[in-house]
């Protein structure tokens, strides 16, 4: 008898890459449209939107390869996760849309220009706090019955949802004032510096009311992080935190430059391990593990087949846009 291959830990990595990915290269960018509309006047605006002109579409590209990763890969999880959060998914993607189209239509309908920027900035924060109540309603878990989602169409809207919601505004807040540090100059960076100080500081107290709320919602959570001897094999997390979030503060009062994107980064890759630490192996908390839900082993392999060959195209190109609009940007001559 042949042995089979198990290809569920490969597409566990491949989600988990594009996911951090999306909420990383468009988080800031969703972060810079929440920032854009604090600016004072018309030059700023075209500096912070001259920032993220050339790459904000492409970022949207791991949006895509999660979703579709998630149905084919893990079809059970996609069938229970999508009905149990449709609302708040709908809501998001029409906010990115008109979000995409206020981005256009500002620099080709200038006689409603601002209205087109109230627009690019109310649709970047619907979009975020949507996807943080997505997030919030998959860490509180469904409720399931065999294989199908069975609660209410509004069961995502809980206080911790809402909390995960606001949270994500802080959190895409500080990666994209640490872009607009890493990018602009003079009056724009320094109103980034002091905007990114307000964001981190709300960053740090969802970070520790969402640590605190979520061991009490799942046993198996509180025994994960608080049981002998996980206490003592977790705790660099919270301390790596902790540290990073220092280093982040004192890097927006001082003249860095890349520090403070790099810390923000720094802070959503340890919530995103400890989110992972907290609910792995499960991809439906408290119903099905990642093997449970996968697709057959066959399905997987034809899959896999082609994601192999498009994701290093999609890395190559990602890599590329970034590396040719390197550099400052300027209102008068874009970039240098």
């Amino acid at each position: 008898m042949n042995p089979v291959l198990d290809f569920v830990p490969i597409w566990t990595l491949i989600l988990g890459m594009a996911v951090f990915f999306y909420v990383l290269l468009d988080g800031f960018d969703l972060g810079v449209g929440l920032l854009y509309g604090l600016a004072p006047d018309t030059p700023s605006r075209n500096t912070i939107m001259n920032s993220i002109a050339p790459i904000w579409d492409g970022n949207e590209t791991w949006l895509v390869l999660g979703g579709l990763g998630l149905l084919a890969a893990f079809p059970v999880a996609f069938a229970i996760i999508i009905p149990a959060v449709y609302f708040p998914i709908l809501v998001m993607l029409l906010a990115l849309v008109f979000r995409g189209v206020a981005f256009e239509f500002r620099f080709r309908d200038t006689e409603h220009k601002t209205f087109w920027d109230h627009a690019f900035c109310y649709g970047s924060g619907i979009a975020t706090f949507a996807q943080g109540v997505v997030l919030g309603a998959f860490i509180q878990g469904f409720q399931v019955t065999g294989r199908t989602f069975s609660g209410s169409s509004f069961d995502f809207l809980t206080p911790f949802s809402v909390l995960t919601g606001v949270a994500l505004l802080f959190g895409y807040g500080l990666l994209g004032s640490g872009w607009l540090i890493l990018k602009t100059e003079g009056a724009v960076q320094a109103a980034a510096r002091m905007q990114g100080r307000v964001c981190l500081l709300g960053v740090i107290v969802a970070v520790a009311i969402v640590s605190i709320w979520t061991p009490f919602m799942s046993p198996a959570i509180s025994a994960r992080w608080f049981g002998w001897p996980n206490t003592l094999l977790l705790a660099p997390i919270p301390i790596a935190t902790a540290l990073v979030a220092i280093l982040t503060w004192r890097a927006l009062g001082s003249e860095a430059e890349a520090a403070p994107f790099i810390g923000g980064i720094g802070m959503f890759a340890l919530s995103y391990i400890g989110i992972a630490i907290s609910l792995f192996p499960m991809i439906v908390p408290g119903h099905f593990t990642l093997w449970e839900a996968a697709s057959s082993p066959r399905t997987q392999a034809f899959l896999l087949v082609g994601t192999l060959v498009l994701l290093p195209v999609i890395l190559m190109y990602t890599s590329w846009s970034y590396w040719v609009f390197r550099g400052k940007v300027r209102t008068d001559i874009g970039y240098h």
